[in-house]
């Protein structure tokens, strides 16, 4: 049987698109390293050039 890991114990990255942490899951297990983005939104925001989230400000 597979050991529990704390959420707190998962590695993390940086979102390329909005700077904010996230969290490894378990569906991008096999490709960790080639991950870059947080969610699909962020994935399409970055290629627009735009902030992916409105709570971010620029100044």
């Amino acid at each position: 049987m597979a050991k529990m890991r704390k959420k707190g114990d998962l590695p993390t990255k940086t979102c390329a698109s909005c700077g904010l942490p996230f969290t490894w899951r378990k569906k991008w297990e096999k490709v960790w390293d080639e991950v870059k983005y947080c969610s699909d939104r962020c994935r399409a925001q970055r290629s627009m050039g735009k902030s992916a989230h409105p709570t971010e400000t620029k100044r």
